[in-house]
């Protein structure tokens, strides 16, 4: 198949599934898009091969057809995509034969269920087993950050608990000296002096945590949550819709608001956060290995850096690194100079592809000079932050930028969320 048979097809411009089909039919490939028109066309470009990897070649030589379903969103699309992954298991879909690379939705089975996002490699693991018993599990998602930006845009519509607990739980667990207590992932709140935990203050619980929500209007909210992952949207309206109308029959007109307001939200996603992960990431490519760099003290005081890897897409914290700066207390560019000079100097760590560095030009200019001092020609880009401390853009190797933009701004994410947890644990030792 090539460019000029896509005519025929008459691709529409809106957002929704499309399958790569071989010539008896068989479904190759399913992913997600945007724009349908644009999506499929975008794998027709030329020198695709070189620039992704042979796989996306060899299945658009054995590509005979394209068949699409559109959608009202992207996260319409998104779920709609794991759906049919899941129910075809299509050849070029699978990065790994058992699907240990790949992200999948869980709901536990408690009086309040937890939503939680979980990788193939834990779901399928002995200590998941133990830890969890699961009632729905949706999936696989190819994209992880996909996953995780649809589920920000479904909790605001449907709040849920993930790892809070629930106060006559709490209670119980603390007489029997439960070890879930001891869990610094776990917020305990007893009756006698419950408080909401944060996620319900910024309205993504419903206040299972301070007793303020029912166990039966939770479980309705499950409820709409497994119906939307279910791929079951415009059922899910209509559960809403009639649900509305009982409860404004019944006089009760607060609930009767809130389900008006969720038809609302799924009439009107905004969902420009998954446009964003609207890529071919999803297909294998070459391994790219992005180490990023962040410095962090107080006015000088205990002058930290780390390093952290993001390979393949995902944060590698196995290779994460800490460097107390000895030489350059209150100078970050020569903060800079001094970790990356220690890291070069570890020759049985792997050189990445990309090296990312916090900062403007002056700290792009260090990282390339220590760099090619050392005779190593490897691409740097550093991200420039605004007065708000978030990502304004990116400097550097342009064909990195375009490349893999995500990835480095993961990589630089997590770099600045290391380097602050570092330092403060430093600053902390002082105050003891």
């Amino acid at each position: 198949m090539v460019r000029d048979d896509l005519i025929k097809f008459k691709l529409p411009d809106s957002p929704g599934i499309y399958y790569y089909r071989n010539s008896r039919g068989k479904i190759l490939y399913i992913g997600k898009a945007t724009s349908l028109r644009d999506r499929v066309r975008s794998y027709f470009l030329s020198g695709l091969s070189e620039s992704r990897s042979t796989a996306i070649a060899a299945m658009i030589d054995e590509t005979h057809s394209v068949t699409w379903q559109t959608t009202e969103s992207v996260l319409e699309a998104l779920i709609l995509e794991a759906n049919e992954i899941k129910k075809h298991q299509p050849k070029y879909n699978a990065r790994e034969k058992d699907d240990k690379s790949f992200n999948f939705l869980v709901i536990t089975k408690e009086d309040f269920p937890r939503v939680l996002v979980i990788r193939g490699r834990e779901l399928f693991s002995p200590l998941i087993a133990n830890r969890y018993s699961l009632t729905a599990i949706f999936g696989p998602y190819p994209q992880g950050r996909s996953l995780q930006e649809a589920l920000k845009i479904v909790r605001k519509i449907f709040p849920f608990r993930d790892k809070c607990i629930p106060c006559d739980t709490a209670e119980k667990s603390l007489l029997s000296n439960s070890r879930e207590l001891e869990s610094k992932e776990t917020h305990v709140h007893l009756k006698h002096k419950c408080r909401p935990c944060f996620n319900h203050q910024i309205g993504l619980c419903p206040g299972v945590c301070s007793g303020e929500i029912s166990k039966n209007d939770y479980a309705r909210t499950i409820r709409h949550i497994k119906t939307l992952f279910s791929g079951k949207i415009k059922r899910l309206k209509r559960d809403l819709e009639r649900e509305m109308r009982a409860e404004s029959k019944a006089e009760r007109f607060e609930k009767a608001a809130i389900l008006r307001r969720q038809i609302g939200s799924l009439n009107h996603i905004r969902d420009v956060s998954l446009i964003n992960n609207d890529n071919m990431a999803d297909l294998p490519r070459k391994p790219t290995r992005i180490e990023a760099y962040d410095v962090a003290h107080t006015s000088g005081s205990e002058t930290v850096a780390v390093m952290t890897v993001v390979n393949n897409g995902e944060p590698e914290k196995s290779s994460y690194r800490k460097f107390k700066i000895q030489t350059a207390a209150n100078d970050d560019i020569g903060a800079l100079k001094e970790v990356l000079s220690r890291r070069l100097a570890h020759s049985e760590w792997p050189l990445p592809s990309v090296f990312v560095v916090d900062g403007g030009t002056a700290q792009l200019r260090a990282a390339a000079n220590i760099l090619k001092d050392a005779g190593i020609m490897i691409p740097v880009v550093s991200v420039v932050k605004n007065e708000f401390h978030k990502p304004e853009r990116l400097m550097g190797d342009t064909n990195a930028i375009k490349t893999l933009g995500k990835e480095i701004l993961l990589a630089n994410q997590e770099a600045h969320r290391f380097a602050i947890t570092y330092h403060r644990k430093r600053r902390g030792r002082l105050t003891i």
